[in-house]
């Protein structure tokens, strides 16, 4: 069931543009939405945040995260068997000067085209959060936890 599901995860995440992002608010969860690209090499998911929004305060101080991807409710199946991804791991600035800045800039400006003139604001940084643990539950009672290595290779297969 562990490739079928990274399989289903990987289609589900490409599709979606949209995460739910969990951060540590004085030691209490806080979660907020967030438009996320993907870089393959290693595995990340990239965000966009403003430095004046609550949530980047949150990864600066306690990079520990959860995201959760989740295929769109349209009223046609009931709520409780739609797919969803959630994952934990850490989130981490990209600066200019880090490898990684090049391929993250430009999968979420392919991503994100109306976003790019975000980039030109001075207060807005990208985070990569590299997954530790990823949950995938492809419907009803269809639940397996996979490995960041299963998912990145099933991301990388998606994405050809």
């Amino acid at each position: 069931m562990k490739e079928p599901s990274a399989a289903r995860a990987a289609e589900l995440l490409r599709r979606c543009k949209v995460a739910a992002l969990g951060t540590v608010h004085h030691g209490a969860p806080s979660v907020s939405m967030v438009p996320y690209a993907i870089i393959e090499d290693p595995l990340a998911f990239v965000v966009l945040v403003s430095t004046l929004s609550a949530h980047t305060k949150e990864m600066l101080e306690d990079p520990n995260v959860a995201l959760m991807i989740m295929e769109p409710e349209t009223g046609t199946k009931p709520p409780h068997t739609l797919a969803r991804v959630s994952m934990q791991g850490r989130a981490e600035p990209i600066s200019q000067g880090d490898p990684r800045f090049g391929a993250a800039r430009a999968a979420y400006s392919a991503r994100f085209p109306d976003m790019v003139g975000l980039f030109e604001l001075g207060d807005f940084t990208l985070f990569a959060i590299a997954p530790a643990t990823v949950r995938v539950i492809a419907g009803f009672a269809q639940a397996a936890s996979i490995t960041p290595a299963s998912i990145a290779r099933s991301v990388r297969h998606a994405g050809q």
